[in-house]
């Protein structure tokens, strides 16, 4: 077997791990990290509460009280630090579109083989204007929302660029970088830049990166492609 020759063990020891004997703890990581996955993930009863809290409080990198306090070279340099994965889940994220040199960190990624995904919530939508009416801006979201379609129009023909339009009801903006993720959360009554953010790290056995990799997994399945 694959897996029992990449960590140097009897293939009857991965059979008996695959029909439901929990390795040790050294095992439990190299199976991880070889399949990309958290541990918590193949082995949820393998952890106890307090590893796992633990875990997941060492995948937070910084905590910022509101997005327009993220120093602003960051952002770039968030997204320069993928060689993967980038994707982008908001509803118009227009600080984002505007900047023209994290769009050039795009189309680089892209060049080089990752793979940038960018979600943006579908201006003709219930949840968007739900959205502009619980910030008290009324249309003005959907504008924005074009108007951020408008600014990635230089990126919509470009391989490894993907753009869809979603109609979820947004809790937190999700930005990605590889296992890095930045992440906005929504408040009523308050606009995004407002909100705070959360600068993560996938940790193995944390399980805030991965639950937030999900989301974002789900919303990207329902949506549909820009037109």
């Amino acid at each position: 077997m694959d897996l029992a020759q990449a960590l140097e063990v009897d293939p009857k020891s991965v059979e008996r791990w695959i029909t439901g004997r929990i390795p040790y703890r050294r095992h439990r990581y190299a199976v991880a990290a070889h399949l990309g996955v958290d541990e918590a993930y193949l082995w949820p009863d393998a952890l106890t509460r307090d590893q796992v809290a633990n875990a997941s409080e060492s995948e937070i990198i910084s905590v910022y009280p509101h997005r327009w306090a993220v120093p602003s070279d960051l952002w770039r340099n968030f997204f320069d630090s993928a060689e993967r994965e980038i994707g982008v889940l908001v509803f118009s994220g227009l600080f984002v579109a505007e900047d023209t040199g994290v769009q050039r960190v795009f189309r680089k990624k892209a060049d080089n083989g990752g793979r940038v995904r960018i979600l943006l919530g579908d201006p003709e939508s219930a949840v968007v204007a739900q959205r502009g009416a619980d910030e008290g801006v009324d249309d003005s979201m959907a504008a924005k929302i074009r108007n951020a379609m408008v600014l990635y129009r230089p990126l919509r023909d470009i391989d490894g660029i993907e753009f869809r339009l979603h109609e979820t009801v947004l809790y937190n903006s999700i930005y990605v970088a590889d296992d890095q993720l930045m992440v906005n959360t929504h408040i009523y009554g308050f606009g995004a830049y407002h909100a705070p953010v959360l600068h993560l790290r996938r940790v193995a056995g944390g399980g805030m990166v991965s639950t937030y990799l999900e989301s974002f997994e789900q919303v990207w399945d329902s949506a549909r492609p820009m037109d």
